[in-house]
């Protein structure tokens, strides 16, 4: 079976990204960081379930990955916005 390399590799760098602004949001405190805490919590929680119920029916693994992406380019624009 082929591993989705490319897009594994895209969404690590990607990540990191949206963990550095999410990790500036943080320091700088108040209530915006804390609104920024429990959603990166609740986004956590949702990409998990909603990752096993698309393996389980039949998505490939590639589809998965692609999907992360999605979410992480969606928080990237989110963050970015001043």
């Amino acid at each position: 079976m082929f591993f989705p390399f490319h897009s594994t590799v895209m969404l690590g760098l990607e990540s990191a990204n949206v963990i550095g602004l999410r990790m500036l949001k943080l320091t700088r405190g108040g209530s915006s960081a804390l609104s920024e805490m429990h959603l990166m919590i609740g986004e956590k929680v949702n990409a998990a379930f909603e990752s096993g119920t698309n393996l389980m029916a039949g998505a490939s693994a590639d589809s998965v990955v692609n999907r992360y992406r999605q979410h992480v380019a969606a928080n990237a624009e989110r963050l970015s916005v001043r």
